[in-house]
């Protein structure tokens, strides 16, 4: 989200994000989270961006503002942050570059309509399932920037199962929470991989960077399943926990080879 600036008793004429030679309604600079801001650095100059699960439409304000974007698309599917990204657009002076539009996923979208699309702060599952419904809408697209917040391997498998090339990778470690940015381009979806069990879990590039953030979040994942692990083996033998145990076991024994 947006950096604040000022405390609560700010008087409501003054804008109360930090922007740069800041007077609300003109095209100022908004400063990003970390986060957003890795997101926003792969977005190709010139890009007509859709941002799906815009939220404040921060992105999208981010984007043409700093000429990433030609144009935006915001999409929410929520009624509160539909409004909220309506006014952020509208007091940023970006009505003209920027379309804020209510529906789920890819549905706002017309195929052909963006050549990036950007899908951040969801779970891996979700960013999948929006791909998958909306898999004619990507016709045009030429990157995809996705941003989950939990399983990033089911969105590796569906853009390896769907045809789409990872081309980069970043993690990064804000306020206590690890996140990973994938992107992808139309291309050999098997190129970037050498051991692809291992890697559709860990990340191809971020497997081979191997960087402090890297093993720091991988190592809280081998505590978290060995104790899952230790907890299923305590309830018993039923045939689902046996299958969760070797299931958590291979993934223990795939990560620690790769922090070796």
């Amino acid at each position: 989200m947006l950096e604040r600036k000022g405390g609560e008793g700010e008087p409501p004429s003054r804008c109360r994000w930090r922007k740069v030679g800041c007077h609300c309604g003109a095209m100022n600079e908004f400063r990003l989270s970390k986060r957003l801001e890795t997101v926003a650095s792969f977005i190709p100059k010139g890009a007509v961006l859709a941002d799906i699960g815009s939220d404040h439409a921060y992105l999208p304000c981010y984007a043409c503002l700093h000429g990433c974007a030609s144009k935006a698309i915001a999409g929410e599917v929520a009624d509160g942050p539909f409004r909220l990204a309506q006014q952020q657009v509208e007091k940023s002076g970006l009505s003209h570059l920027i379309s804020v539009r209510k529906g789920d996923g890819l549905s706002i979208l017309a195929p052909g309509e963006a050549d990036c699309i950007t899908i951040a702060g969801m779970g891996g599952a979700l960013i999948a399932r929006i791909l998958g419904d909306g898999k004619e809408k990507l016709a045009g697209v030429k990157r995809l920037i996705l941003q989950p917040n939990i399983g990033a391997e089911l969105v590796r498998r569906w853009l390896l199962d769907h045809g789409w090339e990872l081309v980069a990778e970043r993690i990064l470690k804000e306020d206590g929470q690890i996140y990973e940015v994938l992107v992808a381009e139309r291309g050999d979806a098997r190129r970037p991989y050498r051991h692809l069990e291992a890697e559709l879990l860990l990340g191809p590039f971020l497997r081979r960077e191997n960087s402090e953030v890297f093993r720091e979040k991988w190592k809280r994942e081998i505590e978290n399943w060995k104790r899952i692990i230790a907890d299923l083996t305590a309830k018993g033998q039923s045939e689902a926990a046996e299958r969760k145990k070797r299931e958590l076991e291979r993934k223990v024994q795939l990560v620690e080879e790769a922090l070796l």
